[in-house]
């Protein structure tokens, strides 16, 4: 992270030997004298180094000064204070930047006692792309490097995909890639479902295809009246012409766009553009409704499960979250919350900043804003209900499982392994993790086996290879086992060979204390029947009908699932890949070409150089390193 202009870092400065094997407030009160009242951020640091909080300040001084007085904190800020050893500050020349510094900090140390987002992936949105004479409208993540109109975002991509199919259906845009489009010499099957205009066959002019897109754009925006107006005035026009195949096209177009407004659930008429977001606490967790409200419509809502930062206030939970929610992501003009925060004028600032326009927060008490908050309100109550429910059943499991295997506690981070291969070919390894609040989907890791020494189909050397990798790296990531990335059991899938060439690797490692259960499908390898293998210990099963076994199944199922599927795209790459792709400066451009005009990596291998001199984009230079590529390797 890069240091901001005008700030200036202090690394822990205990005032004494004492302070320093010291902790609590009179360590804090050390550091007044080295503060003054400029604006910043400091982390308060446990004994071993480890960062408890990271916060901002107005003045250093007077906040420090705070957490000095030995009363009058609450329960959660007094663990803290009892718990600081050393402290570090950094000024900034403004709070807004410390507010952006405070947020980028506790994404990457992750404090205790901070509010954390946990999820914050990156949302959908629909592009139309304007590099082309004709546009293509797709799903589009991540960065906006392609020039057009993106409209969003979308909750999921689940609700885009069925916003985009309702749209293929009244604007009969092309969805195709621009390389599927340059290829084609007839319509596909969606020209001939009515849900694309077939501009790769010419079966639409440019001048109309474009009012076609300015139309989606149009609704897209929020502007659907006009749109509306003008297929009802297309279809009279065309029903009074006697065109009645196409009057029914247009009819339908119509009843396609009618379901596309009915399917966005609530949408507000005085409400254009903002974001709906709703805290719910109980039982020390927090749930996180947010609804994209975008053109009159809502666009979906996702709910968000922050970690509360060992105790926090609503106020709190909510600043933290509007803070790391918005880092990537670009603001709406109006967040319509459902709690006030503290510094609402200063986060709006740093908002505005970031978005490069006005943006506000409002915490409505009436009308229609005030109804999507209890909206919004009503789904994260429900929403952190289920998940309460799901969470001390996943306790309950886990408790079970412990039990079980004899455990000392409930594992907090179980890692379950798999192999993939067919025959042999294309083998990979895979690692799913489950823990109190089930599968930790973000922590999945797949391996592409790289033993050159390791037999065809040998799943004993494959496991030892897996497990080599993963333990070799924590060791050197977390040699002390205080990052949380440790687990509290390993599940193989497999019996005694398995469990011992694992036990095996882990001992050669100089890895202890980590748990090993073999899960073995047993007599005739019926579901239901497994046996567990543990080092050391005799086989053992689980009755019949015990939740825990049912557990274990579903654990094991979704290693072999996330294994198969990482096994069928290595596979499906590498039958999809072709010697082009070694050539030096043959690119995917250059590729097509090639492909387009041979027919075939192999007859682009026997082409002379003249013959691929004639490819548009090959230059003489280039056509003789394809022809010596291929001629020096045979």
């Amino acid at each position: 992270m890069s240091e901001k202009p005008g700030s200036m870092e202090r690394a822990p400065q205990a005032p004494d030997a004492q302070a320093e094997a010291a902790t609590g407030h009179e360590v804090i009160r050390g550091y007044l004298k080295t503060l003054d009242n400029s604006p910043g951020v400091y982390r308060m640091l446990d004994a071993k180094g480890r960062v408890l909080y990271v916060g901002k300040a107005r003045s250093l001084r007077k906040r420090v000064s705070s957490y000095a007085r030995p009363t009058g904190h609450s329960e959660r800020i007094a663990r803290m204070i009892s718990q600081t050893a050393s402290m570090m500050f950094l000024t900034t020349r403004t709070e807004t930047e410390a507010l952006l510094l405070e947020q980028n900090l506790i994404k990457q140390l992750k404090p205790h006692f901070n509010v954390l987002l946990r999820d914050d992936k990156s949302f959908p949105h629909i592009l139309i792309t304007k590099d082309t004479p004709f546009p293509q409208i797709t799903k589009h993540r991540g960065r906006r490097r392609r020039k057009g109109s993106y409209f969003g975002p979308f909750a999921s991509a689940g609700a885009v995909n069925r916003t985009l199919n309702q749209l293929q259906k009244v604007f009969l845009l092309r969805n195709c890639s621009d390389a599927m489009f340059a290829g084609r010499t007839r319509p596909c099957l969606l020209y001939q479902i009515k849900r694309c205009s077939g501009p790769c066959c010419g079966k639409i002019s440019e001048a109309d295809y474009a009012r076609l897109v300015r139309d989606a754009e149009e609704f897209l925006e929020g502007r659907t009246h006009g749109v509306q107006e003008a297929l009802a005035r297309e279809m009279a026009e065309a029903s009074a012409a006697l065109e009645f195949e196409r009057a029914a096209a247009l009819r339908d177009r119509i009843n396609a766009l009618t379901q596309v407004q009915s399917a966005q659930g609530i949408n507000p008429r005085s409400t254009r553009e903002a974001d709906v977001i709703a805290l719910h606490m109980e039982g020390g967790q927090a749930c996180v409704q947010v609804f994209f409200i975008r053109a009159h419509q809502n666009w979906g809502n996702r709910d968000f499960y922050p970690r509360t930062g060992a105790g926090a206030e609503e106020s709190e939970v909510l600043e933290a979250f509007i803070g790391q929610f918005y880092a990537n992501k670009a603001p709406a003009p109006l967040l319509i919350l459902s709690h006030p925060i503290e510094n609402a004028d200063l986060m709006e600032e740093a908002l505005s900043q970031k978005a490069g326009r006005r943006v506000r927060l409002i915490v409505p008490r009436r009308g229609e804003k005030a109804e999507l908050v209890e909206n919004a309100l009503r789904n994260a109550r429900e929403s952190l209900a289920r998940r309460m429910a799901e969470s001390a059943s996943q306790a309950r499991l886990l408790a079970g499982l412990a039990e079980a295997f004899g455990l000392a506690a409930p594992p907090g981070r179980i890692e379950v392994y798999d192999n993939s291969h067919i025959q042999g070919a294309h083998p990979v390894g895979a690692m799913i993790v489950a823990g109190p609040e089930g599968f930790m989907k973000s922590q999945y890791r797949k391996f592409n086996i790289r033993g050159a020494d390791i037999a065809p189909g040998d799943d004993f050397a494959m496991m030892k290879e897996v497990l080599t990798r993963r333990f070799r790296r924590l060791m050197k990531e977390d040699p002390a086992r205080e990052g949380g990335g440790w687990p509290d059991l390993l599940l193989i899938d497999g019996g005694a060979g398995q469990v011992s060439a694992v036990a095996g690797v882990l001992e050669e490692l100089g890895v202890k204390g980590v748990p090993i259960v073999g899960v073995a499908k047993g007599e005739d390898r019926n579901a239901g029947r497994e046996e567990f293998h543990l080092p050391g210990r005799p086989p053992l099963a689980l009755r019949h009908n015990d939740p825990v076994l049912y557990f274990i199944q579903r654990l094991r199922d979704e290693a072999h699932r996330f294994a198969i599927g990482t096994h069928r795209a290595r596979r499906s790459k590498a039958i999809s890949a072709t010697p082009l792709d070694e050539v030096p400066g043959v690119g995917a451009a250059r590729k097509r070409a090639l492909l387009a005009r041979f027919g075939s990596a192999r007859a682009v291998s026997r082409a002379g150089v003249q013959d691929l001199c004639a490819v548009e984009g090959i230059s003489e230079k280039l056509a003789r390193q394809i022809y010596d590529f291929f001629h020096e390797r045979g």
